[in-house]
């Protein structure tokens, strides 16, 4: 069997070329100048958060507010073949956090360096609302009580967010 490497040049090309066309709608909200919606035919694409202590900025601003889209699969891929990621797999979650988080506070501009400066408990929280919010209803479980016999679901991913 022979081995392929692929580069990001060729990946990218590879992505272009397989990309599906826009939809109609999504074409004329473009030409009218009007972002596209957030919601895809009743699909929620976009997750607001608060971080437990904040990022800040250079500035000394606090920025807690944030908010996060569904990843896609080119997002899991992408880092795969990351340079920093291949050397050092820890930082994986920085290199997709940076490319699923749309805004935080006012900076809307968020990449790697962004993820790097945060507290460790901010990058924590981030990684399980990532979680939960791309296996959205695969962390829960039927159980019964034992007791009364009760039927309910359990969040088997912990309590509230940022919890385990």
């Amino acid at each position: 069997m022979r081995r392929r490497t692929v580069t990001a040049g060729s990946l990218e090309e590879i992505l272009e070329v397989t990309a599906p066309a826009p939809a109609p709608e999504q074409q004329a909200q473009a030409a009218a100048g009007r972002p596209a919606s957030r919601q895809e035919h009743g699909l929620r694409t976009e997750f607001e958060f608060e971080l437990p202590r904040g990022y800040v900025d250079e500035e000394g601003t606090v920025h807690r507010h944030g908010t996060m889209r569904l990843a896609t699969a080119r997002d899991e891929l992408r880092p795969q073949i990351d340079l920093r990621v291949k050397e050092n797999p820890a930082y994986l979650s920085v290199v997709l956090l940076s490319q699923v988080i749309t805004r935080i506070g006012g900076v809307t501009d968020v990449h790697a360096g962004v993820v790097e400066r945060m507290y460790a408990t901010d990058v924590a929280f981030l990684q399980d609302f990532y979680r939960r919010v791309n296996s959205e209803g695969h962390t829960r479980a039927a159980v019964t009580c034992p007791h009364c016999e009760g039927a309910f679901e359990v969040d088997l991913s912990g309590g509230r967010l940022g919890e385990s």
